[in-house]
């Protein structure tokens, strides 16, 4: 990161005539409710069933009679995916019996059959709710899934399990060396979300720099169009947008400061510029009104009816707003605006990561069982299922071929293809769940509020990630 000196040299750029207004006040805002989990690490269970004969057709040696146990979020995939994938676990295993649950409530439900050390085989650990996974890690509460890492792949016996996954995947399960702990069945294209149709009608195209942003979202505005919403009562949803905005600024060693939780990482002036841009939305009156009161679908509803242009948000969003978006919306993603010409990285940085992460405990019932339901799930079959369902896009690497893709996914496609090497994997929302979701988003929601400055904000944020730095309690981790 060049220093502050040497880009005065430069001439002035976007971040140096960015201004802020003055404090409005230290208000504390009410974040979502979220428990850590901490299940106790000496809860036992004696009727882990046993293991089967292994097999060319079952590689995993899965007890062909044991039932298996699957938790599922019903969140912005559905469960049906889910569903199609375990008819195929019960073809192949007739006797066994699959017990499905979905629910939202994945903490609330869950969290006391850990405790009592009986939790389900496999978990789709996922939604509001979701389980902290640095901290299942870190009490050895999840089963290693290498074996099914090097297991024959579903379709092609010659060829492991690992070898089918898109980029990334892999190593995003992993948290200390090569011990595999989650496999992210999504594969999540985090960005801008926004209307074709409604650039179309505004006649711009999206902006590549922050200057050509706060521009459209002037003309919208005349309009009676804001230009962007998010989810207020969930602003972890600002990350998803932010983080590869930062790192376009400053370069990708600046995410990877922020997740090792090293001294001053929110300090630098990557965070310092981004957050001052997207204050500077707030300040001119760009967010919709009311936003800091909606939730993720109440947003994404607001989006669809075409008050807001731009809402920062996964690939799952297409599924999850499908009922209320207009035929014609034309929805796409795009890479964070850059800020000017001194950044770091080129326009089309993006965030794109294994998103859907589905673990084994440790103290599983069947945990061969929940590994050859993964197994399934990650066929090329099940993959086209779930992509043709939920249009997202799966772990594995393929599942495309034959398929009319909406505008939504192929823009996601277009914009991996776009970024190229410039594809950045923040760890903080899988490493730190309760700093990431209740932390740095209140922080973020207090500033995108107008109850923080910039400053204030970064000063707050820094301070949550230094107790984090500092609390002996919880596993650390770090970027090898």
């Amino acid at each position: 990161m060049a220093s502050t000196s040497a880009r005065k040299n430069e001439g002035l750029g976007r971040r140096d005539v960015i201004k802020r207004s003055a404090a409005l006040g230290l208000i504390t805002v009410p974040t979502m409710s979220f428990l850590s989990a901490c299940a106790s690490s000496d809860s036992s269970s004696d009727d882990t069933v046993k293991k089967g004969k292994t097999s060319a057709k079952n590689p995993l040696g899965v007890n062909d009679t044991a039932g298996l146990d699957v938790v599922i979020f019903n969140g912005g995939f559905g469960e049906q995916y889910a569903i199609d994938a375990e008819k195929k676990y019960t073809a192949s295993f007739p006797k066994a019996k699959v017990k499905h649950t979905a629910t939202q409530k994945i903490q609330s439900q869950l969290q006391p059959r850990f405790n009592g050390g009986t939790p389900p085989d496999l978990i789709d650990n996922s939604g509001a709710e979701q389980m902290d996974m640095g901290v299942l890690v870190g009490k050895k509460q999840l089963l290693d899934l290498t074996p099914l890492m090097d297991a024959p792949s579903f379709d092609d016996p010659g060829k492991k399990v690992r070898d089918t996954l898109r980029p990334g995947v892999l190593e995003m399960g992993q948290f200390d060396g090569d011990p595999v702990w989650i496999m992210y069945y999504a594969y999540t294209v985090y960005g801008v979300w926004y209307s074709q149709t409604a650039l179309e009608g505004l006649d711009a195209q999206y902006p590549e720099n922050w200057d050509d942003m706060l521009a459209l979202c002037e003309k919208a505005k005349k309009k009676g169009i804001a230009g962007w919403t998010y989810a207020g009562k969930y602003p972890y949803y600002l990350p998803f947008s932010l983080y590869p905005f930062i790192a376009k600024i400053g370069g990708r060693e600046v995410l990877d400061k922020i997740d090792n939780l090293e001294p001053n990482a929110w300090k630098d002036p990557a965070v310092k510029a981004a957050f001052e841009a997207y204050y500077e939305l707030q300040q001119k009156g760009y967010i919709l009104k009311g936003t800091t009161g909606l939730t993720h679908i109440q947003s994404q509803t607001e989006w669809t009816k075409g008050k807001a242009l731009f809402l920062p948000n996964g690939s799952w969003v297409e599924n999850e707003a499908a009922p209320t978006t207009p035929k014609d919306f034309k929805m796409m993603v795009a890479a964070p605006s850059g800020l000017d010409s001194s950044d770091k990285l080129p326009f089309g940085t993006i965030w794109a990561s294994g998103g859907e992460p589905f673990i084994i405990p440790a103290k599983a019932r069947n945990p061969e069982g929940g590994m050859e339901q993964l197994r399934i799930m990650l066929s090329e079959e099940s993959s086209k299922n779930f992509t043709k369902q939920v249009k997202s896009l799966s772990a594995f690497n393929g599942g495309t071929d034959g398929l009319t893709l909406s505008t939504a996914m192929q823009s996601g496609v277009d914009a991996l293809k776009k970024a190229g090497d410039n594809v950045v994997n923040p760890r903080m929302q899988d490493w730190y769940v309760k700093l990431q979701k209740e932390q740095i988003g209140a922080g973020l929601g207090e500033m995108m509020a107008g109850r923080l400055t910039p400053a204030e904000a970064i000063k707050k944020i820094q301070g949550y990630a230094d107790a984090a730095a500092k609390d002996q309690s919880i596993k650390h981790y770090k970027h090898q």
